[in-house]
């Protein structure tokens, strides 16, 4: 029960865009940045700017920069990690 209250409250906090072909700047609203999640295939998560300050999403974030540097290659921040992972980690903060 509680992975499922996680997911509906991620769902409401994190709004995945499916539309790649729109203009990023347009579909992010001010105060959120978009992120690219995922190891092999990537999925676009819009989420609170306030999330940088956090430590667990700065752990994310220590991740792509192992992983990728300041080099992303989708022109995007990109965080290589699962995607249940990253909803366990914002569905945290979002409390």
């Amino acid at each position: 029960m509680a992975r499922h209250i996680a997911a509906v409250v991620a769902k409401q906090i994190l709004r995945r865009s499916t539309d790649k072909t729109c203009s990023r700047s347009s579909s992010v609203p001010k105060g959120f940045l978009a992120v690219y999640i995922g190891e092999m295939e990537r999925k676009r998560f819009v989420v609170p700017v306030s999330y940088l300050n956090q430590p667990a999403f700065q752990d994310l974030l220590s991740k792509a920069e192992e992983q990728f540097g300041f080099d992303h290659p989708m022109g995007g921040l990109t965080i290589p990690c699962r995607e249940e992972t990253f909803i366990n980690v914002t569905s945290s903060l979002s409390r």
